[in-house]
């Protein structure tokens, strides 16, 4: 009998070009496929909610200025390159 709290298991089913590259992502990162893949469904979820996030936002207050996305952009961009350094630090 499993002690602690074992993590839920999921059975999918992948094409052949997104295994291999799933695979070897997980080996060039060095965690498992099992964490590889946790942690890419938590980064989808993440966007995932800050889309519906910016959906209900634009319905109240109206949708964001070109200079407004413009300027997201550049702030995400920003904190993936200082995340970046930061790993290779």
């Amino acid at each position: 009998m499993p002690r602690g709290r074992p993590s839920p298991k999921l059975a999918i089913t992948v094409d052949s070009d997104v295994h291999a590259r799933v695979v070897a992502a997980a080996a060039d990162e060095g965690v498992s496929v099992s964490a590889w893949m946790t942690a890419a469904a938590r980064r989808s979820l993440l966007v995932r909610d800050g889309l519906r996030a910016v959906s209900e936002w634009e319905k109240e207050h109206g949708a964001f200025s070109d200079a407004e996305i413009e300027a997201a952009r550049r702030r995400v961009a920003d904190e993936v390159v200082a995340t970046a350094h930061t790993r290779s630090a």
